[in-house]
């Protein structure tokens, strides 16, 4: 089944040429079917990039995907134009009497930020107190869910002595999860952060149920009861080039960064990556649009909440 999304939308022509089925606006008004409503809180700077990332992944399952995208109005985009936020995005105000069946809020570049010093923090709890009554199942990425841990439960994030970048092992803490239901016994996923969750902070929680760790990347992923919060540590919606255009970036700013691990091919940054993660990501995002969106979801999608 395909996913709707804008028909001008940078997105469709990627992912049309990627052979995924996606669905203009304009046909799926005439099908007699109700799509699932996926709302897309886009934090990252690079919106054109990530916004395809997601409906890339969102789009690869047998479900009919509608999505809305927002932006926070308390921060100014540097890196998207005007036009382009004013074409296909929403405001809070502007969807806040909506109910959606799913929600996802991205990572963004401020971990190393206090949360209240965050320019659009207020904005940020506001949406996330909105999310507990008119969303069936929010989905937090990176710093996203790390925001969503100190909001919900008062975890606190810790700061690393160095930057944790590439690509880590993990392994199914739960027995037999749903959200990684058909997971390999280790799964790769990677991550780009300067802070981290504790898990012994989450494991003092009982609302919280850890699902998924990593000996080297900690924590990656906890939800909890039936699925109505998930919080996800990495980035597994990243391209196979995020993790060197990000190194590459910072080797000509003259910053101190490390060649992310487990990456490019014995560690040598002239040779292509190693994409190891792709299929857990289609898999993570597949279990979750199934199993914690749309076989919960009430049909009608007023009774959300």
């Amino acid at each position: 089944m395909p996913i709707k999304i804008p028909n001008s939308l940078p997105a469709a022509k990627t992912l049309q040429d990627e052979n995924i089925f996606i669905m203009p606006e304009t046909r799926a008004t005439t099908q007699d079917i109700r799509p699932l409503r996926i709302l897309l809180l886009n934090l990252m700077p690079t919106k054109i990039e990530t916004e395809t990332q997601f409906a890339r992944l969102l789009g690869n399952t047998p479900l009919q995907v509608e999505i809305e995208l927002m932006h926070t109005v308390s921060h100014q985009s540097k890196n998207t134009s005007a036009e382009h936020l004013l074409s296909f995005y929403k405001t809070f105000d502007e969807i806040k009497n909506s109910r959606y069946d799913g929600m996802v809020i991205t990572g963004a570049p401020v971990e190393q930020m206090e949360f209240q010093d965050v320019e659009y923090w207020g904005e940020l709890c506001e949406i996330f107190e909105w999310s507990k009554t008119h969303v069936h199942s929010t989905f937090h990425i990176c710093w996203a869910a790390q925001a969503g841990l100190f909001y919900h439960f008062g975890i606190e994030k810790k700061q690393l002595p160095e930057k944790l970048f590439g690509v880590f092992p993990h392994r199914v803490s739960y027995k037999n999860p749903i959200l990684f239901r058909g997971f390999d016994d280790v799964f790769y996923a990677p991550h780009s952060r300067n802070s981290t969750i504790d898990t012994a902070d989450v494991e003092k929680i009982p609302e919280l149920k850890i699902l998924a760790s990593s000996d080297e990347a900690g924590l990656y992923a906890c939800m909890t009861a039936e699925g109505k919060q998930i919080f996800v540590t990495g980035h597994s919606e990243y391209d196979p080039d995020t993790l060197a255009r990000e190194y590459f970036r910072d080797k000509e700013k003259g910053l101190d960064i490390q060649v992310p691990k487990n990456y490019f091919p014995n560690d040598d940054p002239t040779k292509p990556p190693i994409v190891r993660w792709r299929a857990h990501a289609n898999l993570l995002f597949s279990n979750w649009l199934n199993y914690f969106v749309y076989q919960t979801t009430p049909f009608d999608v007023e009774e959300i909440g």
